[in-house]
């Protein structure tokens, strides 16, 4: 770690980071004439973000940074690999993945934490002992809307009220436990197989986390709530399931034997949503 991380994270004891993750989302939310169309230029030029791909590329047509930031992408821009691989749910570079080591998932190199810490919920974690993961870091210059990487269910959803540290990759290797005490969303899915976890990791300056079906939802409260869904809600593989309004990481949960992933999926590999990143199997496919 260089000095200049070594400083970043210290100072991330002393910021004010709700109050800066608040205004920052305040900024966001709302059309400031001359300051917000500045700000979206610098920002695309600053961070080589590919404004080609956009369903709309014109920045000046974004009412809000918001609206510029989880922009749709033109039809085409992301073509989705065939059944039955298992699709990157997002833009975005692998942080880690491979096997759960009984309940403990890898954060960094030498640095672990528990599925029961991260899913706030004992029994739920359980169903992952010994199972599969990947986290997937999304930087600024990403595309931050979040797809489906299997046909799912919505089975439940949960809001974790946390911390707001930042999810970049030197944090990642100097905080244990920086997933499992930031603010997420927690959903589950009935489906590839068995059930899985989408989490939603929020961070500094991440302005909010939404899901197509409950809209916004960080931040929302001081206190944490859990509910489970009381409609079916079936999203197909690749459909859009939620939406980081500035960037943040997330984490996929699998079973034992229901999903295997790719032996590329190493530290520091790039990610683009739909691509494929492994497979998934039915109960009577056994992984190979």
């Amino acid at each position: 770690m260089t000095l200049g991380q070594r400083v970043f994270v210290w100072l991330q004891h002393l910021l004010p980071k709700t109050l800066l993750t608040r205004l920052a989302g305040a900024f966001a939310r709302r059309r400031i004439p001359l300051l917000t169309p500045w700000v979206m230029r610098r920002f695309i030029r600053f961070y080589g973000v590919d404004m080609a791909e956009a369903a709309q590329p014109d920045p000046a047509a974004y009412p809000t940074f918001n609206a510029f930031f989880t922009r749709a992408l033109r039809a085409g821009a992301r073509p989705l690999a065939p059944t039955p691989a298992l699709l990157s749910p997002c833009d975005g570079a692998v942080s880690e993945a491979g096997s759960l080591d009984g309940h403990r998932l890898l954060q960094a190199k030498g640095v672990t934490y528990t599925a029961a810490e991260l899913l706030g919920d004992a029994s739920l974690a359980e169903t992952f002992r010994g199972g599969t993961f990947a986290t997937l870091y999304l930087a600024p210059r990403d595309y931050h809307r979040v797809h489906m990487p299997a046909d799912g269910m919505l089975d439940s959803m949960a809001y974790l009220p946390g911390g707001l540290y930042s999810v970049n990759p030197a944090t990642a290797a100097a905080r244990p436990g920086l997933f499992a005490r930031n603010e997420r969303v927690v959903t589950t899915f009935l489906g590839a197989g068995d059930r899985f976890a989408m989490v939603l990791v929020g961070a500094m300056i991440v302005g909010g986390i939404r899901t197509p079906w409950a809209g916004r939802v960080t931040p929302r409260s001081t206190e944490g709530w859990r509910l489970a869904a009381d409609t079916r809600l079936f999203c197909p593989r690749g459909s859009e399931m939620g939406a980081f309004e500035l960037g943040s990481t997330v984490i996929l949960l699998f079973p034992p034997g229901r999903a295997r992933l790719d032996a590329t999926l190493t530290p520091g590999r790039k990610v683009r949503m739909g691509e494929a990143i492994g497979e998934v199997h039915a109960p009577d496919e056994p992984v190979r």
